[in-house]
């Protein structure tokens, strides 16, 4: 006796027609999504492939329609916050337009460069039609990784190096309003605690903290180096709650902005009326923290939503500009930063 598998692969175009009460040629529309069937055939269509089991023959629509209907997506990692909601964004963007999508993590055994390469050459034997690799630069340098002559290619990344498309959240514009809220708010400077120095998004961070105060005329402190965790936040903020002339923090993200809340409230400096704390992300938590997290809010999901765009296009023959493609970030206030006046913590508001 034949499975349901094998049963399944028997099933016929014709078997579906003949079941539907339809043409051959309307399952073919209904099978590559066309949108000259009628909504009440096209479900009876449906029907009639669910009742018999039948799969469209990915290979031959693909012959036929010239494209797979299908991105494929390389991630380093699924551990942070940003690679969770980006691909939360790809996934979303790419059902809504019709694109299936597979997922590969890079083996992390292998070197960063050659784990990237060996996802990528994975995929061009694969039935894709486009690559959207979501990894920082320091990770993948865009010449360290040879893509499929003629692939489409989109990188979410800061600091790609060429012409491909790449998507990035600003950082530096997000780091300076940072840095201009608690400046405005009267302090004298601000303490920074940046990113892991491999990383350039930590890397533009830290570059646009310092080049705001020089600006402004104001004392540069020591940067004090975190590796996005909390555990770190709270190390650094140890050490930082002794310092009395440390009024006004900038923390590279909301993770190490809640350790270091957390530290000063120990060590009996509150938050914000002995020091107003800044973060960046804006992560789903940030408005629930005590106080709430001032934050530089940046969109993971648009990232996401842009890149499928970007892949798209060029998939389907648009022209794409190369280089940077920016993601705007926004300053959100809440009740973690407040005047050296003491005054009371402002409402939460969104420029």
């Amino acid at each position: 006796m034949n499975s349901s598998a094998e049963r399944a692969r028997n099933v016929s175009l014709h078997d579906v027609a003949r079941h539907a009460g339809v043409s051959g040629q309307t399952v073919s529309r209904v099978a590559n999504n066309s949108d000259r069937v009628a909504e009440p055939t096209r479900s009876r269509v449906l029907e009639a492939m669910s009742a018999l089991g039948y799969r469209p023959n990915v290979a031959a629509r693909a012959l036929r329609r010239g494209t797979f209907g299908a991105i494929g997506v390389v991630v380093f990692s699924l551990d942070s916050l940003g690679n969770v909601g980006t691909i939360g964004g790809i996934l979303a963007d790419a059902a809504a337009r019709g694109y299936a999508i597979e997922l590969i993590q890079a083996q992390p055994a292998l070197t960063a460069g050659d784990a990237v390469a060996s996802a990528v050459s994975r995929l061009d034997q694969d039935a894709v039609d486009g690559i959207i690799v979501v990894i920082e630069s320091h990770v993948m340098s865009s010449a360290s990784v040879s893509f499929p002559p003629g692939m489409p290619s989109v990188l979410i990344q800061s600091g790609a190096g060429d012409d491909r498309p790449s998507v990035t959240a600003d950082q530096d514009t997000g780091s300076r309003e940072a840095v201009a809220h608690l400046l405005a708010l009267g302090h004298e400077t601000v303490w920074h605690i940046a990113g892991p120095p491999e990383s350039k998004a930590a890397e533009l961070r830290r570059l646009a903290w310092r080049s705001s105060l020089e600006a402004a005329g104001c004392a540069v402190p020591e940067v004090h180096v975190g590796d996005w965790t909390a555990e770190s936040g709270y190390r650094i903020g140890r050490r930082l709650a002794g310092i009395p002339e440390l009024t006004a923090l900038f923390a590279a993200n909301d993770q190490m902005a809640l350790g270091a809340m957390r530290a000063f409230h120990e060590s009996g400096r509150t938050v914000p009326d002995d020091i107003s704390v800044v973060g960046f992300d804006d992560m789903a938590e940030a408005a629930f923290f005590w106080p709430p997290l001032t934050t530089v809010h940046q969109d993971f999901g648009t990232a996401g939503s842009l890149a499928v765009s970007l892949v798209i296009d060029q998939i389907e023959g648009r022209a794409v500009a190369g280089g940077v493609h920016p993601v705007p970030t926004s300053l959100i206030v809440r009740g973690s930063t407040a005047s050296r006046a003491h005054a009371a913590p402002p409402k939460e508001s969104r420029p």
